[in-house]
């Protein structure tokens, strides 16, 4: 957005004064944010601040609403970033982190006094409840998750939904948001999930997201992603990083020799996205990663396909994985054996001695 457009900002201000809805007025302002760069942010309320009219500040105190303080960007050193003075990145002038941290600065200052002028429905902009949380696959090979957590304001009014879809394969980052009425939660069938870690994942998805470049996401995402941040760090008892606890829960390991063996390979394997298990992930498993990376008793080797079987009908047993454990799982002790499949690391553990710390 060009910093010339305060005169559509304050038309489009001047219908929402007439709905008196905080959720639609933030939404408005998420995707005015999503349209301005770091570095255009501050001429922008700058402008806006000197219009001064009624339009005007409630823009100011909406992108506040958007971009509350607590929601600023970290002022420490980001993983895989170099490190950012007040002055950015020695001798190259003012970074990319410190122009967003200015402009959280900014959005957060910008609306103080403004709401203040305004009608009351206003300074309820931002000041929500959470009242659930849920999580669960969004397809049959959970190659999405969807993490959605529900909303009322303060006075109970406009309750509202936030969804964000994170994809698996990429690592977990954040590809799509919505916001809508909370019904549209009954066609998700998703399991309630604390509403902390819910949020905690929103929010490691979106982090996750910056960091990643050229990653592919829904053109939707950019227009809500100020909301989606807000909300989700509005949450009590928010969570980071957490484990899911599907492997966890699973209870249902074949009573075959070498079973437990073979299943602590197939969690190291999903890791911290178990819920993705598709076809192509489960061929991957079994005809690359094993021969590749896991050291394997005889037992372990032969339970192996049992106990894909079992994790595959906890994760739904689709037909489709199930198919794909028969045609590969003929193939795992040829392909165990077979000394030119294996990385340097398998190489070292079997060639260490039976004593080696």
């Amino acid at each position: 957005m060009s910093t010339s457009g305060v005169g559509t900002v304050v038309r489009q201000a001047r219908d929402l004064l007439r709905w008196c809805s905080p959720l639609r007025t933030e939404l408005w302002a998420s995707r005015l944010a999503a349209g301005l760069e770091p570095d255009e942010v501050e001429p922008f309320l700058r402008e806006l601040r000197e219009n001064g009219g009624t339009e005007a500040r409630l823009a100011l105190a909406a992108l506040a609403a958007v971009h509350p303080e607590r929601g600023a960007a970290p002022t420490g050193p980001q993983p895989g970033a170099p490190a950012v003075s007040g002055q950015g990145v020695e001798g190259e002038g003012e970074g990319e982190a410190d122009l967003a941290r200015r402009a959280e600065e900014a959005y957060a200052a910008a609306g103080e006094e403004a709401a203040g002028t305004l009608p009351g429905w206003v300074r309820r902009m931002g000041r929500v409840v959470c009242e659930g949380g849920w999580y669960g696959p969004a397809d049959p090979f959970g190659e999405q998750t969807l993490a959605a957590l529900s909303f009322r304001y303060e006075n109970g009014k406009e309750p509202h939904l936030l969804v964000v879809a994170v994809d698996q394969p990429n690592g977990g980052l954040a590809v799509d948001a919505v916001v809508e009425e909370v019904k549209f939660l009954d066609d998700l069938g998703l399991e309630p999930a604390d509403a902390g870690v819910v949020a905690g994942r929103v929010l490691d998805a979106f982090e996750l997201g910056e960091r990643v470049l050229g990653a592919v996401t829904a053109g939707t995402l950019d227009a809500v992603r100020a909301v989606a941040l807000a909300r989700a760090r509005s949450v009590p008892g928010l969570v980071r990083g957490a484990a899911d606890d599907a492997v966890a829960a699973f209870r249902d390991l074949p009573d075959v020799p070498g079973a437990a063996e073979a299943f602590g390979r197939l969690a190291e394997f999903v890791g911290d996205r178990p819920l993705w298990w598709s076809p192509a992930r489960v061929s991957r498993f079994l005809t690359s990663w094993l021969p590749r990376e896991a050291v394997l008793s005889d037992e372990a080797v032969a339970a192996m396909p049992d106990v894909v079987r079992a994790w595959t009908r906890c994760r739904g047993g689709h037909p489709a994985v199930l198919r794909q454990v028969d045609a590969d799982a003929p193939l795992l002790p040829a392909l165990m054996a077979d000394d030119s499949l294996a990385g340097v690391r398998k190489r070292m553990t079997r060639n260490q001695p039976p004593d080696h710390p």
